[in-house]
């Protein structure tokens, strides 16, 4: 996978990106990490604990989260990722659906830009990740953050969750985008039942099977809650099931906020 002027290996082992929320309203942890001190403090500890790339957001994109202007959602991850450019080997990654913000932070260091909206919310975002020549996670969503969990439905969910990122990434190379930058994400809670999700995670070879490495990200989500029971910050076990399932079924890297165990996970399902 290509990003800017690193290439990320993905045959060996599953590699992990940590999720810093730079937010006040996060589904998980808004509010922690809006401080940028103690943001960047948050983010290298995540290296520390074996994070390979570390996605910064500035908008909460959780069902019902109401939108960011740009240049807040700019004040809040710019100053982060120039403070991280210098101080990490992990990759930076920026979680924004907004070209104005994916410019800035690309200015700022960035090599991926992680877009729930797979390129698609803002007409100028293809154009800014191909200037950059960065890397980019095209995630799957159906309707937007607000609306998206209003009764989805599908046919086939896995086959049409496939098919639709298959086009998104064809659409995207005759735009001028190398293949070899896009990744992709089914976006699991993202327009999805509960049972839209499992089935997700069972057929994942048809993501895999698109060439491109897959992203999934499963942490502390509310369908784990719905199986489990479980409050938010009591979540751990079901995410490491979840990422484990999503490993043996071909992922290549798992969206986590609890770096440290979900590096022991990934290595002993890689073994």
């Amino acid at each position: 996978w290509r990003c800017r002027d690193r290439t990320l290996n993905l045959s060996s082992r599953t590699l992990i990106m940590g999720i810093l929320n730079v937010t006040p309203d996060s589904f998980s942890d808004g509010g922690r990490f809006l401080d940028p001190a103690a943001a960047v403090a948050h983010a290298l500890a995540m290296a520390e604990a074996g994070a390979d790339l570390l996605d910064i957001g500035g908008e909460s994109t959780r069902p019902g989260a109401a939108a960011v202007p740009e240049d807040e959602e700019i004040a809040r991850v710019r100053p982060v990722i120039a403070a991280l450019r210098d101080r990490t080997a992990a990759l930076l990654s920026v979680d924004t659906s907004k070209a104005g913000v994916a410019r800035a932070a690309l200015e700022a260091g960035a090599h991926v830009v992680n877009d729930v909206t797979a390129l698609a919310g803002d007409p100028a975002m293809p154009d800014v990740v191909r200037a950059y020549n960065a890397g980019a996670v095209l995630m799957h969503m159906r309707g937007t953050p607000r609306t998206m969990q209003q009764d989805p439905r599908y046919g086939d969910v896995a086959a049409e969750v496939a098919d639709c990122l298959a086009r998104r990434v064809d659409e995207l190379v005759a735009r001028g985008l190398a293949r070899e930058t896009l990744a992709v994400d089914p976006g699991i809670g993202f327009g999805k039942t509960v049972a839209h999700n499992l089935e997700l995670l069972r057929r994942l070879d048809l993501l895999v099977a698109l060439g491109r490495p897959v992203v999934v990200g499963v942490s502390r989500k509310s369908f784990l809650g719905q199986l489990t029971g479980r409050a938010v910050g009591d979540r751990l076990a079901a995410t490491l099931g979840a990422g484990a399932a999503a490993i043996w079924r071909g992922a290549h890297l798992l969206r986590v906020h609890d770096v440290k165990e979900s590096c022991d996970l990934a290595r002993v399902v890689d073994m």
